[in-house]
């Protein structure tokens, strides 16, 4: 088993591919969207991500921006596209 990565570091790294993909976490938790397990599960699976190294090179390759999906090698893509899809459904 592959042990799982910094808890710390893998929330920052959810968090910032949020950002990068215009994904309002803020919004999706106040309208119901995501709850806090659901986020902690997110971050659970980044931090067993085997792509990290590349993530950190993409985010850092996308930071003045958005993007309107995540990469195809993100474990949370479809979790953060199915999130913008409920917001943008909500506006």
């Amino acid at each position: 088993m592959k042990p799982l990565g910094d808890s710390k570091a893998h929330f920052w790294l959810a968090q910032r591919m949020a950002q990068a993909t215009d994904t309002d976490l803020v919004a999706a938790m106040e309208q119901a969207e995501l709850s806090q397990e659901d986020w902690a599960e997110m971050v659970l699976e980044c931090r067993g991500c085997d792509w990290t190294g590349g993530c950190k090179r993409w985010l850092d390759r996308h930071t003045d921006s958005l993007v309107d999906e995540a990469p195809e090698h993100c474990v949370n893509r479809a979790r953060f596209q199915k999130l913008k899809k409920a917001l943008e459904a909500l506006e």
